[in-house]
């Protein structure tokens, strides 16, 4: 092991040292070994088994024998089946007929996205002007599970598992892609030029827009209401629990109920799958483009095989131990990437372009929000909403499960404003810098994606190569696709499990076992066969589903609120500010001094 460490260093700090020694498939392999190894290494690590870990993501523990028992005998059949029959239904159709699948999921896909437009336009608006409410309000105040409730996780580390479950790798995907290709094709709200100075403005704007409030709004109107029933109602931990005002916490066994867990499995396992094929991708091109070197069919075998132990061994662990553990490496190599980024690259250029895109982000918030734009705007914007509403239940429900303890006003605060500031900072520096590195001349990014027929995955490489200690980016930028993407994973992992399990029973070692290798198994079928374009755009259409049902969760939300915590005392938060400003006293309270 020690060896291959060692040569992994030298390999991907002294390219030259691959070159047609190594065969594609063997560099890959040491370059997971060193990637992988580690991570799994640091999820095992023993820790304080005496820690309050969330009862509610506790695993039980069983030998073999009784897991398979109660594999078959405790899961929902109707939650596990339909997404197991419809994946695989969907696989052979791809390897079939790739050709009528793929039509017929985009034809509807695309009308669904155009027809709809308005809608998840108006449903992301009233989200992020509901959170606004929650943050200032007096139902900002309420405190989940009681009064003298007090929270499972630090501060630092509930933000840090809410931020790296809920963006995955996206992040690392699009953070130097989005903006080049809204500079190439710009928005027509800003109406500039292609590849002009003006479009740079607006392409930056529109990448803020596209990860920042709206989006993490998506996750907040199913996560507090999924909290708030669980810790005051005592619903179960599900994504159903949304419906507890109409169902009750004893009516969320019934079909209606079911639908929703079901959609949501779906939805989950479907997101994830697809976004594992992407950035399979992405890390297979950069292995090719830094070393030169081809993987063939085994790539995308290898690439998820080492991925989803990271995940099952993180996932199995628990969410105070590997889930954890990851996230705080995550968080870690995230800053140190974005310091050593911010160090090489043009750092003035970046700050006044992010700085002017800041402000038109926040000047234009409301009439982007509103800006029905034609195929653009379904293309980017809308899909974008829907892609973040099939995310909500999954990364909802985390965040719900993570939140006892906390104010209301601080799960927004966190899973809103926190998270979208983390993300647009990271926006801001490397989309700037991959338009600078564009628009100067130092490389000709858009010109590669074109070579290789529109391929986002080759972006970052090609930006980071033309920046001082490129090598070390390169290294930092394939770790970052690789932990972020785990971290997601095994979130999700542990989340399908309980939602998959019979209601009031936890999820065993074998359910975690299964559904992270089913995730991986998707995703592997998906690079062998196609289609993972094809399989987004399908997950992508139960965004609107939740869209509907984040509607219904807020009114049932506000309906409970002011039917329960209205006389309770509860303060907003301008009430509590104003609270704790000095007295300024007149004249007129001033005694006069004794004789």
């Amino acid at each position: 092991m020690c060896r291959l460490w060692r040569g992994g260093l030298c390999g991907i700090f002294l390219p030259t040292f691959v070159g047609d020694a190594v065969s594609g498939a063997t560099w890959l392999a040491v370059s997971l070994v060193f990637f992988v190894s580690g991570l799994a290494y640091l999820a095992v690590l023993p820790g304080d088994e005496t820690s309050s870990e969330s009862v509610l993501l506790g695993l039980r523990r069983t030998g073999l024998a009784g897991t398979v028992r109660e594999f078959v005998g405790r899961h929902d059949p109707m939650v596990l089946g339909v997404p197991a029959v419809v994946f695989a239904l969907f696989v052979a159709a791809r390897a079939a007929f790739p050709a009528a699948t793929t039509g017929a999921v985009d034809a509807v896909s695309g009308a669904v996205l155009r027809q709809f437009g308005v809608f998840f336009l108006g449903t992301v608006l009233v989200a992020v002007a509901y959170c606004v409410f929650l943050l200032l309000g007096p139902w900002g105040d309420v405190r989940l599970g009681g009064p003298d409730a007090e929270p499972t996780y630090t501060y630092p580390t509930y933000f840090t598992l809410i931020f790296t479950a809920g963006i995955a790798a996206g992040i690392v995907f699009w953070g130097p892609a989005e903006s080049l290709f809204h500079y190439q094709t710009p928005p027509p709200y800003f109406d500039a030029a292609p590849r002009s100075d003006a479009a740079v403005g607006g392409a930056l704007t529109y990448a803020l827009f596209h990860w920042g409030l709206s989006a993490w709004s998506a996750y907040a109107v199913v996560g507090v209401p999924v909290a708030y029933y669980v810790f005051e109602r005592g619903a179960p931990l599900r994504v159903s629990a949304i419906l507890t005002p109409f169902l009750g916490p004893d009516g969320l066994d019934t079909l209606p109920a079911r639908v929703v867990d079901t959609l949501a499995v779906f939805a989950t396992v479907g997101g994830i799958a697809t976004s594992v094929a992407l950035v399979s991708e992405q890390f297979l091109a950069g292995i090719g483009f830094q070393w030169g070197v081809t993987t063939g069919q085994t790539g995308p075998v290898l690439f998820v095989g080492g991925l989803t132990l990271v995940v099952v061994l993180s996932a199995v662990t628990g969410v105070h131990r590997g889930i954890r553990r990851l996230a705080g490496v995550n968080v870690a190599l995230f800053v140190l990437f974005a310091v050593v980024v911010a160090a090489v690259g043009p750092l003035g250029v970046v700050s006044d372009r992010g700085a002017a895109a800041l402000g038109s982000y926040a000047v234009n918030f409301v009439p982007l929000s509103l800006h029905v734009g034609g195929a653009w705007v379904a293309e980017w914007t809308v899909w974008n909403w829907s892609w973040w509403f099939s995310w909500a239940p999954f990364a909802g429900l985390f965040v719900a499960a993570l939140s006892r303890g906390r104010r209301v006003r601080t799960v927004v605060f966190t899973g809103v404003v926190a998270t979208s500031l983390a993300t647009i900072a990271w926006f801001v520096l490397l989309g700037g810098t991959s338009l600078w590195v564009q628009r100067t001349g130092v490389a000709d990014v858009l010109g590669a994606v074109a070579a290789r027929g529109g391929a986002e995955t080759v972006v970052g490489f090609q930006v980071f190569a033309a920046l001082p200690l490129g090598q070390l980016l390169t290294f930092l930028f394939l770790a970052l696709i690789v932990v972020f993407m785990a971290t997601s994973a095994d979130t999700s992992t542990l989340v399908v499990s309980v939602l998959a399990a019979r209601e009031g029973v936890a999820p065993s070692t074998g359910s975690v076992v299964f559904w992270g290798v089913f995730q991986g198994a998707v995703a592997v079928s998906l690079l062998l066969v196609g289609g993972g374009q094809t399989l987004q755009a399908l997950a992508v259409l139960t965004g609107g589903p939740f869209a509907v049902l984040s509607l219904v969760a807020l009114a049932g939300l506000t309906l409970s609120f002011y039917r329960r915590e209205r006389g309770r005392g509860h303060e907003s938060l301008v009430t509590r500010l104003g609270s704790r400003l000095p007295t300024v006293q007149t004249h007129h309270d001033v005694e006069p001094p004794e004789e």
